[in-house]
């Protein structure tokens, strides 16, 4: 279904929804053209924004409209009465300011009607109207301004300076802006079962020519838009190698900031398998296949078919060996870690023990005065046999042995 945009509304929005089936592998076109004048006309600033007071009068009996004066963004302000020349003008300040009141200076009876100041954007298809009356009267006591309930009455004196007021600060009659800055397209993917706010951003298009993409680099390759997108209207999605798992909703935004103009397309894309081309086999009287035996049996024909895993199935099973290797490190790296300080708790602890008690070496040295003194004595013994011989001199070749505690 489609809703039509209001013209004279600055915040129309335009939103579609098609339905589109293509087949595996093949290569899918979301169109999306928009020939509104919004898109492809040339980006002027000048002469898109005008002004122009019309008076509805039946002071002569004609009862005809009147154009009175005019005024563009970019240039000066237009006059059309010779007899108006000087006497009725607007600000020249009043695309700045937004302020667009006409002032009429002694004004007289032909003065009084009906005005209408008229605000166009023809770029964006803008249109405002705003209308006055204006009534004439000789006595000072009778002016007064009220609303009549459609529009303003002003009861002006005969001869006096009378002010129009027509003021609009919407920032599309009183900023100047870059419009290749203001106009964007993108287009976002809404997968099965995902809800709309957490859609997919594909790409953002800007009509000075910056093109932004999103997600995967597989991706990025095979969704494109055309170069030319604004300068034809076509902002079409074309998706390269489709398959299942590019079934989705996907949704075309056309911005243009400036004039506050909003379109959307909204697309639901559905993959099916191709269909395969049954072949017809022609059988002759010379290959004719054997009568089947009702009496042997057969068993059922399995035919093995093995479906391609997608890119997304493989990086994702290839995301889960690397976080499984890296885990695997990781616990590698702590335990090298811990094993490190335990032993260096251990170096720590052992100094530490023979650190708090203040050994005395002096204590155990061992004073073999004594013992030299017995073993340097003659022993003058009969020996029964040459076993306690050998002992006796050893005893007396080998010194007295000095223990160091601290080895």
């Amino acid at each position: 279904f489609s809703v039509p945009a209001d013209a004279s509304n600055p915040q129309s929005v335009v939103v579609s929804v098609l339905n589109v089936t293509a087949t595996l592998g093949s290569q899918a076109v979301l169109p999306c053209k928009s020939y509104r004048m919004v898109w492809t006309q040339d980006r002027l600033n000048d002469r898109q924004r005008v002004v122009h007071w019309d008076v509805y009068s039946t002071y002569y009996g004609d009862n005809k409209m009147e154009r009175l004066c005019d005024m563009y963004s970019a240039g000066d302000q237009r006059v059309y009465s010779s007899y108006n020349q000087g006497r009725i003008f607007m600000p020249q300040n009043a695309f700045t300011d937004g302020n667009f009141s006409l002032v009429i200076k002694g004004v007289a009876e032909s003065d009084e009607g009906t005005y209408s100041c008229n605000l166009h954007h023809h770029y964006c298809h803008l249109y405002e109207t705003v209308k006055i009356q204006l009534a004439i009267t000789k006595k000072a006591e009778d002016a007064s301004e009220y609303w009549d309930g459609e529009k303003p009455v002003i009861v002006a004196l005969e001869g006096s300076t009378v002010t129009l007021p027509c003021v609009n600060r919407n920032h599309i009659w009183t900023e100047r802006h870059s419009e290749e800055e203001q106009q964007v397209v993108h287009w976002d993917r809404q997968p099965p079962g995902v809800p709309h706010d957490r859609a997919d951003r594909l790409i953002d298009l800007y009509a000075s020519g910056e093109r932004r993409s999103y997600g995967p680099l597989f991706i990025r390759q095979k969704m494109n838009i055309t170069d030319t997108a604004f300068a034809l209207g076509d902002f079409s999605l074309r998706i390269s190698q489709l398959e299942s798992a590019d079934e989705g909703t996907y949704s075309c935004h056309l911005h243009h900031h400036y004039c506050g103009l909003h379109e959307r397309r909204i697309y639901q894309v559905f993959v099916t398998e191709p269909v395969k081309e049954k072949k017809v086999v022609n059988l002759t009287t010379h290959h004719i296949a054997p009568a089947v035996d009702p009496n042997v049996v057969r068993g059922h024909n399995v035919i093995n078919v093995i479906i391609p895993e997608s890119r997304m199935h493989f990086i994702q099973q290839l995301g889960y060996i690397l976080a499984t290797l890296l885990l695997f490190v990781v616990l590698l790296i702590i335990v090298v870690l811990v094993t490190r300080k335990r032993r260096q708790r251990g170096y720590e602890y052992n100094v530490k023990k023979y650190g708090e008690k203040d050994v005395n070496l002096k204590e155990f040295t061992v004073d073999t005065t004594d013992l030299t003194r017995y073993k340097s004595e003659d022993v003058r013994l009969d020996y029964k046999n040459n076993i306690l011989k050998e002992k006796a001199e050893q005893t007396r070749s080998f010194p007295a042995k000095n223990i160091d505690l601290d080895k």
